[in-house]
């Protein structure tokens, strides 16, 4: 199985990507909104094909990514019925299972931090997605949107503790830099519902809480109840000026096929040394403006500023450290050429 564990920095959602190395087909969990460009650079690039969307309940912290990603890929969304959201195409109870082929989820309901609180255990149980009902170390709120700490308790204790105790806990949630815990861990160390705490310690450890409301609380949950579909229901803004994919390292890429059919519209820029433009040029393009990156920052202001500027190098490499320098100069829309000159000799 082919496993990934991301994080959004801004909100602390961990986003999970779990495939079959020989179908490779893929299921993502609990994607956030603001970075599709990263979750689709990264299934692209390890050529997996998204059928899965799964969110562990309606977030309060940030908005989810079901829809924007189904958009794009055609993948069926998934969530708790319990939730009533829009979009939903499978509705999941307890004791469903869910997955794609190859990678099977066993769907139990962890409600008490909301009503549609799922955790998902892989078919073998080595791994459990937790969502908010257990963190490592810690566990979701009760104060709000369902909440129940008693309900949450027996959440806990009766669906996740009662997994095999190497069972690896991957919870949607850490501010701490933490990335995996296990159940024995949980059920000895946890400081609210660990160590022998029973249901009154629970309690009265959760009322005793005082937390802020969630910052983007009013924006994230009408939002999620539309499984992350803007109010407006449009696709955000893209750039326009060319067919840019954002590879999973951020570097916005345009291929070489576009390249040689836009040519009048863009600048070409060639950052290869002096030598190597001898030993190999390239016959497809007309228009090249040859500064070798070595001399770039001093040469910058030479790159005319009429037209977008596209960068090119021998593997695609320098060129896309070109693209940061342009973009100090005032360049807003550059890209790199995908591959460089190994991927044009592939054309």
């Amino acid at each position: 199985m082919i496993f990934r564990q991301l994080y959004d920095c801004v909100s602390s959602t961990y986003t999970y990507i779990l495939a079959d190395e020989n179908s490779r087909e893929a299921l993502i969990i609990d994607p956030v909104f603001e970075q599709i460009q990263r979750d689709l650079a990264l299934l692209r690039e390890l050529n997996l094909e998204l059928k899965l969307i799964l969110d562990t309940h309606c977030h309060a912290d940030h908005i989810t990514a079901a829809w924007l990603l189904q958009q794009k890929t055609g993948a069926k969304i998934a969530l708790a019925a319990a939730v009533g959201a829009q979009g939903v195409d499978i509705a999941l109870t307890h004791g469903d299972t869910v997955g794609i082929k190859g990678v099977k989820l066993e769907v139990r309901a962890t409600p008490g931090h909301t009503d549609g609180c799922l955790s998902y255990v892989l078919s073998d149980h080595s791994m459990v997605f937790t969502g908010d009902a257990l963190l490592i170390r810690g566990c979701g709120r009760s104060d709000f949107q369902q909440g129940d700490a008693a309900r949450l308790y027996h959440s806990i204790t009766e669906q996740i503790f009662s997994l095999p105790d190497d069972c690896a806990i991957y919870p949607a949630h850490d501010y701490n830099g933490r990335t995996r815990s296990t159940v024995c861990e949980e059920k000895t160390h946890n400081p609210r519902v660990g160590g022998g705490a029973n249901e009154r310690d629970f309690v009265q450890y959760m009322k005793a809480m005082q937390l802020p409301h969630p910052k983007k609380i009013d924006e994230a949950l009408p939002a999620n109840m539309r499984s992350g579909k803007p109010e407006d229901g449009q696709l955000p803004s893209e750039p326009a000026w060319a067919d840019i994919r954002i590879s999973f390292a951020g570097i916005p890429e345009v291929d070489s096929e576009w390249v040689i059919q836009n040519q009048p519209s863009i600048n070409i820029l060639d950052v290869r040394e002096q030598d190597e433009t001898a030993v190999a040029a390239l016959g497809d393009l007309y228009n090249l403006i040859h500064i070798p990156l070595s001399e770039l920052r001093d040469r910058v202001s030479e790159v005319p500023t009429d037209k977008p500027v596209v960068t090119l190098c021998r593997s695609g490499k320098r060129s896309s450290l070109a693209l940061g320098i342009l973009k100090n100069a005032g360049h807003d829309k550059v890209a790199n050429i995908r591959g460089g000159l190994l991927g044009w000799q592939h054309h």
